[in-house]
């Protein structure tokens, strides 16, 4: 049965679902509908208990290996088969389950300023009201309870940003030319040179995809009575959800979150006095990043992120400039 070749591993809210999109549109790769399938995630079943909505969410895990198979079962003969599932680099068990299965896997990574990337992560939960806590400093402090409380990866908000320690554990796992690594900015500002860099490293036709599809900008709802009273409403309908066929359940709080952005405005900027409260999260893994992968990442520790080149494996016949963007061997 057929297993993928490729997987987009990481990392969520760094446009992993933007770079699944334009690669289901290259006629040479097979990627399922099935966006996220988690499959690695787990040995058997998800679990059972979590934070808010988490329940919904394992529910949509596709962790038997017969159904994991048949998402791959519609490739045309001779398509290099993907998948995109962004908690895989953050989950180290799930890599090691990758190792086991298809260690000749090719693993691509996007990675984005971790503050910039904690603070999206916390407006989708804000947005979806899920999360409880309205001010993203505070809620990243709640984290470790959190963590220990089983609440799944997606709030883990400070862990998910922490590159260094992935990566240098998946690289004792994976040779480094099967890992590609590259900076979401590359992804917004050079879409057409960075996927021609995917496809050189996934070896198929380059120029044939040279867009990425506009993201949607998550709205950001203002706190207050109405927010209050519709979180709290969405939240005691995830818990009831889970005693509800997923369709119905997933429905009503669908209808809640629509109500909640509706006012909602776009995601505002974080202020120099937040980014510096949550930088101290990441100052050391920052600096393990840089000698993970010998590029510099120093800019994610200042006021503003700006953009990177492509870092970690070079696609084949290219070699890596000192400020990381690839150039002809």
């Amino acid at each position: 049965m057929p297993l993928p070749h490729f997987l987009v591993i990481g990392a969520p809210k760094a446009g992993t679902t933007a770079l699944y999109a334009a690669l289901r549109r290259h006629p040479q790769l097979y990627l399922p509908d099935v966006k996220e399938p988690k499959f690695f995630l787990t040995d058997g079943p998800p679990p059972s208990t979590g934070g808010p909505g988490d329940v919904q969410t394992y529910r949509e895990h596709v962790w038997r290996k017969d159904d994991y198979e048949e998402l791959f079962a519609p490739a045309p003969p001779g398509a290099l088969l993907g998948e995109a599932t962004p908690f895989y680099l953050y989950d180290l068990d799930a890599q090691r389950r990758i190792r086991a299965l298809v260690p000749e896997a090719r693993l691509i990574a996007i990675l984005r300023d971790p503050v910039e990337r904690a603070h999206s992560n916390w407006t989708h939960l804000w947005s979806a009201g899920l999360e409880p806590i309205g001010d993203v400093v505070r809620a990243c402090a709640a984290e470790p309870r959190r963590v220990r409380d089983g609440w799944a990866h997606f709030w883990h908000y400070t862990g998910l940003g922490r590159y260094g320690e992935q990566l240098a554990h998946l690289f004792t796992l994976f040779p480094r030319e099967q890992v590609l690594v590259f900076r979401y900015r590359d992804l917004v500002d050079r879409p057409a040179r960075t996927l021609d860099g995917i496809c050189a490293f996934l070896g198929v036709e380059q120029g044939l995809v040279t867009e990425v599809p506009r993201e949607n900008v998550t709205a950001h709802p203002p706190a207050g009575g109405r927010h209050a009273v519709l979180a709290a409403a969405l939240r005691a309908g995830t818990r009831a959800g889970r005693f509800l066929p997923a369709t119905l359940g997933r429905g009503l709080t669908e209808r809640v979150e629509h109500l909640l952005q509706r006012r909602g405005a776009r995601r505002r900027p974080l202020t120099w006095e937040q980014r510096s409260a949550l930088i101290p999260y990441f100052a050391e893994d920052v600096e393990l990043l840089r000698r993970v992968t010998g590029e510099d990442f120093s800019d994610w520790l200042r006021p503003r992120e700006r953009s990177g080149g492509l870092v970690g494996a070079r696609p084949p016949g290219q070699r890596q400039s000192r400020n990381g963007r690839p150039r002809p061997a």
